[in-house]
């Protein structure tokens, strides 16, 4: 049920994503023109097992005679099961109004239901929905297992149901050995609402939440369970998004949670993949542009303090540089449809160790993008992000990736002050904003931030940080959560690459001299600097002056400017970071997004 399309695709895409088994959801089976002894010789040859067949809903009933009803459905979904080659169905708690009050009368009726079970060789696994109206919580479904004591009858445990409702994982020690026959996992938000509606529409794959699913499978696993780890994943994307790529995406998750389970416990004899080499900065930024946008590019480089300082030896790429922080211009992309468009193409990281981490992301289900090289070129390996963005691992030395470029003989003078790339903010596809955290976090070892969610002009705008340890790698994640019809911002989907400075007055005041187009910042967000904030009147004024935007937090303030939009949706920011401010300025963010939509519908002169 995580992935959306047909009962055929679903099953391709399981098998193409390397999965071992898959779960039956009734209404796929229902909905498919598979028999289900077609659909069981099907997955045998695509090398899938069917381990449970689900749900069975409102089983137990004070209506003795609907009880008996609902054995004879439970007999006939017996016989389904029998075609389909699995041996164990899942019955969920009731939401019945007929449910069963009584725990020792609950217990009685899953006893029969086990002995019927029993007889055809096979198992019921019970589990308590986080809504159901007697059985809501793993505690009370386990105590109506033990009442029945019956060994075709077992638990089966999802994360979501029992950490929804704050339910301790650590008692499942005292679950009796092989009692614990299946188990479903799901990561969520944490959110303040209705569980039921929690659960429909907000679950996400392992690591891409708020719940410690590591510490849940540790605590399955101490019990006993040796059984397959399952999602059950209900989310709105999900269930329209490509199912061959959300299958990558679910694999990844369970390889992340893997991992995490097996640092925390080695005893567990669970498989060790190689931690991700340190990453220690950025190494370049590349544009990707066309006839119109280079130049336009080009122009506000050099106007940013930066130097043309390499050509690449076979291919239409610059090097641009000030301080240690590099862009690399690349003229290659042809786009007839989209002349002019300018867009952050691929990210530069120095890794301790480029070829491993290229090994671990290949491991990790990351696409790796074929290259040309030519002769004396460095040996990049490059793999592609949810959203595209190729990411290169990278040193940074004499003989590395710099030497592919020939010097141009323009030289590197003192620019404006910009030192290195401080971050780069990459607008993500709402469907993949999920996934590219996970990504991140597994793939380069980049640590989550917490999620912010920011009132921009043309509706909520999600927002999420990865970094480092050392804070030298930083990207920051953006998303629209809805968008609808054709009254849009004047930039859809915009990206920007920060540069940091030790002095931003310092380098404002360069920019201006160079004449270089600054983003014009309204003096009523100045006015309410001053009302928020205990500033010094002369810095102040310079800030009303150079138009820099303010943020504070705890004992550190960030200063920064923007350029405006070149190419359709990529900007420039300049930033200085001041004591242990470790945000983005996310409260200027909706300035920032106004005043770029005026400077855009003014047809400005940077594009």
């Amino acid at each position: 049920m995580c992935l959306s399309g047909t009962l055929e695709d679903k099953v391709a895409a399981a098998a193409a994503a390397g999965f071992d088994g898959i779960e039956v959801f009734e209404p796929d089976l229902i909905a498919s023109p598979w028999s289900p002894a077609e659909l069981a010789a099907r997955c045998a040859g695509l090398g899938l097992t069917i381990d449970l067949y689900q749900p069975f809903r409102d089983l137990d009933s004070t209506d003795p005679d609907r009880f008996a009803r609902n054995l004879r459905r439970l007999e006939r979904k017996f016989d389904v099961m029998a075609q389909l080659g699995t041996s164990t169905v899942l019955v969920c708690s009731s939401v019945s109004p007929d449910a069963v009050d009584d725990p020792g009368r609950l217990a009685e009726q899953l006893a029969v239901a086990a002995d019927r079970a029993a007889r055809r060789g096979l198992r019921i696994a019970y589990e308590a929905l986080a809504w159901g109206r007697q059985v809501s919580t793993w505690d009370a479904s386990w105590d109506a297992v033990r009442r029945a004591d019956h060994p075709a009858l077992g638990l089966c445990l999802d994360s979501f149901h029992v950490l929804s409702r704050d339910g301790d994982p650590a008692g499942f020690a005292g679950v009796d050995p092989g009692r614990i026959f299946f188990l479903q996992l799901a990561d969520a938000p944490h959110l303040r609402m209705d569980v039921l509606q929690w659960s429909r529409h907000h679950r996400l794959f392992p690591g891409q939440g708020a719940f410690d699913l590591p510490g849940f499978l540790t605590h399955v696993l101490d019990a006993g369970y040796a059984g397959p780890l399952s999602l059950e994943v209900f989310n709105d994307v999900f269930r329209q998004a490509d199912p061959a790529r959300t299958a990558v995406d679910a694999m990844r998750s369970l390889l992340w949670l893997e991992e995490r389970a097996a640092a925390g416990r080695p005893d567990l004899g669970l498989p060790r993949r190689p931690a991700a080499p340190r990453l220690t900065g950025h190494s370049f930024a590349e544009l990707a542009v066309d006839g119109v946008s280079g130049p336009r590019v080009g122009d506000v480089l050099a106007g940013l303090g930066f130097a043309h300082t390499g050509q690449h030896r076979t291919k239409p790429v610059q090097l641009w540089e000030q301080g240690d922080a590099r862009v690399l211009v690349n003229a290659s992309v042809v786009r007839p449809a989209e002349t002019g468009v300018a867009e952050v193409a691929a990210l530069g990281l120095e890794s301790a160790d480029p070829a491993r981490s290229a090994q671990r992301a290949a491991s990790l289900l990351a696409p790796v993008l074929p290259r040309t090289r030519g002769v004396a070129e460095a040996d990049l390996s490059a793999v592609a992000a949810p959203d595209g963005t190729q990411v290169f691992f990278t040193r940074t030395v004499p003989d590395g990736w710099p030497a592919d470029f020939l010097p141009t003989g323009v030289p590197r003078d003192a620019g404006a002050g910009i030192t290195a790339i401080d971050h780069v903010g990459l607008t993500q596809p709402f469907d993949s904003f999920d996934e590219a955290a996970l990504f991140y976090r597994e793939v380069l070892g980049l640590g989550p931030e917490a999620l912010t969610e920011i009132p921009a002009p043309f509706g909520l705008v999600r927002d999420r940080a990865v970094t480092n340890a050392a804070r030298s790698v930083r990207l920051t994640l953006t998303a629209s959560l809805l968008r609808r019809g054709e009254w849009s911002p004047g930039v859809p989907a915009p990206q920007h690459v920060a540069f940091r400075t030790g002095d931003i007055v310092a380098t404002a005041h360069a920019l201006r001299a160079a004449g270089t187009p600054l983003l014009e910042v309204p003096a009523n967000y100045h006015d309410d600097l001053d009302a928020r904030f205990d500033l010094d009147p002369a810095r102040l004024a310079a800030m009303r002056e150079l138009g820099l935007f303010y943020d504070e937090a705890g004992d550190g303030a960030y200063l920064h400017l923007y350029s405006g939009v070149l190419g359709g949706r990529v900007f420039f920011e300049v930033v200085q970071r001041i004591g242990g401010y470790d945000g983005y300025g996310a409260p200027n963010a909706p300035v920032r997004m106004a005043a770029h939509r005026r400077a855009r519908l003014a047809v400005a002169p940077f594009g």
